[in-house]
């Protein structure tokens, strides 16, 4: 009889005690109703009358969108999947809002899937990943709030197009880069063209202005010539006005200097006849004369 006690004991003590992982959730309810829901860690409840309606993970979840056939807005059959990442924060809502919270959301996921790809042009679906991911989330963020749910991200994993349409966009990818590459040829070449006229204007303008200071170095040298002759006739002037040996001390002088690049000729034939001795000898008189008196 105190084996009996000591059995019936221990099952009920056994079903006081629930132990849940702190990943879990427990559903706890009372002659069939929600009572409370217990998390991580030891807990008692009254046997009989509190009954586990359910264990719930609390831990990130994912669902994988099935692959569907999809027809875009151009009329393109193409095959889309994806997964959804998502977290349950109210068991309660989870358990009895939504008969299964992880179908609901997967059917959501398609219907609004076809619904945003069936406005869509097959070339704005390839490139528009960002633009499906955000609509599936809003949509499936709005019913999950209902189903204590939360919609952590979705992903499109693939789309797929039949082979006709990827081998026909594969071309028109191919005429597209050979177009840009014409167009970025031909730009190159412009571009070319303008530098090397800049550079041929350029050097025309460096080229005028060098001849330009040419011209003005030029300029500035005859002025300095004219300047320098200018100054020497005053001299020759004034010194002629002083003395009137100054005019025959010039003749004397170029005629010797003549006489003298004469007999540095190294010609042997060269015969030196004066043309009147007396002159050049009345010549050098006067250079020696004009140098006395400006010893003097």
């Amino acid at each position: 009889m105190d084996s009996y006690f000591a059995n019936i004991s221990w099952s009920f003590l056994k079903l006081s005690i629930k132990i849940v992982s702190q990943s879990d959730i427990m559903i706890i309810e009372r002659l069939g109703k929600f009572n409370k829901e217990i998390g991580g860690g030891f807990h008692v409840i009254i046997p009989f009358l509190d009954i586990p309606r359910a264990v719930i993970t609390i831990r990130e979840q994912l669902i994988n969108i099935e692959r569907q056939q999809v027809i875009t807005k151009d009329n393109v059959n193409i095959s889309v999947d994806g997964i959804v990442y998502l977290k349950v924060t109210n068991g309660k809502m989870a358990l009895y809002n939504v008969e299964d919270y992880k179908k609901a959301i997967s059917n959501l996921a398609m219907t609004t899937l076809r619904g945003e790809i069936g406005g869509m042009n097959l070339d704005d679906t390839l490139s528009s990943r960002d633009r499906l991911n955000g609509a599936l989330q809003i949509t499936l963020g709005g019913a999950a709030d209902n189903w204590g749910v939360k919609i952590m991200r979705v992903e499109i994993s693939e789309i797929s197009v039949p082979l006709g349409i990827e081998e026909a966009m594969n071309l028109q990818m191919k005429a597209e880069r050979e177009k840009r590459a014409i167009e970025l040829n031909a730009e190159a070449k412009k571009v070319a063209m303008i530098r090397n006229a800049e550079a041929q204007k350029q050097e025309q303008v460096l080229i005028a202005e060098a001849i330009e200071r040419m011209a003005d170095a030029k300029r500035y040298e005859q002025i300095a010539i004219a300047q320098g002759q200018k100054e020497a006739m005053e001299n020759i002037n004034k010194a002629m006005q002083e003395s009137p040996l100054a005019a025959e001390f010039l003749l004397a002088k170029d005629r010797v200097e003549a006489f003298n690049e004469f007999a540095k000729s190294a010609s042997k034939d060269k015969i030196l006849v004066p043309y009147e001795s007396a002159d050049l000898i009345g010549a050098i008189s006067i250079l020696k004369d004009f140098m006395g008196r400006k010893d003097a």
